[in-house]
């Protein structure tokens, strides 16, 4: 169970009425657009990372709109075989930020090694399988687009590996 600590006026929910977990819905139960950094970071940093206005201008990153943790847990369970329920649990948020209602992911390890050793031979194939997935086909998301994702997050992986650190995922919930 995750306890969460919330400020008085803050708009964040947590939503369970469903198999996948969604952190942002406004005061009358409709789900926000969500800005997505991908940030690699030291374990260390997660606080400064959840309390910042905009990560990727102070750590490495991506920045991505609408990719949440159903988008994540289905690309977990593609690369690691796991069950999309067993995928969704490496989820949870790992900070909440009280001022800016920000939360903070960490990517399983196993998730960040298998996006290091993506090469680009296969990463049409994988996102033509994200595709067709429920989680990327009901937004819109074509597969070119979704290739594109992957390459810069095999990337930011591979960075992050290399430098020792941990991708992170920044959301924050934008008023549309």
């Amino acid at each position: 169970m995750v306890s969460f600590h919330l400020a008085k006026d803050s708009n964040l929910s947590v939503d369970r009425r469903s198999e996948t977990i969604n952190y942002f819905t406004s005061a009358d139960n409709t789900t926000m657009a969500i800005l997505t950094q991908f940030i690699a970071a030291e374990d260390e940093e997660i606080e400064a990372v959840g309390e910042s206005l905009n990560p990727v201008d102070e750590w490495s990153g991506l920045q991505f709109r609408d990719v949440d943790t159903a988008k994540i847990a289905t690309l977990h369970g593609l690369l690691t075989g796991d069950l999309f329920d067993d995928a969704i649990a490496h989820y949870e948020p790992v900070y909440v930020s009280d001022a800016e209602g920000a939360l903070v992911l960490r990517f399983a390890d196993e998730l960040t090694e298998r996006l290091a050793a993506l090469d680009e031979g296969v990463l049409d194939d994988v996102a033509a399988e994200l595709a067709a997935t429920e989680e990327f086909e009901h937004t819109g998301w074509e597969p070119e687009a979704i290739a594109a994702m992957l390459a810069d997050l095999a990337d930011l992986a591979r960075l992050a590996e290399s430098q020792g650190q941990a991708l992170l995922v920044w959301l924050h919930p934008l008023k549309t």
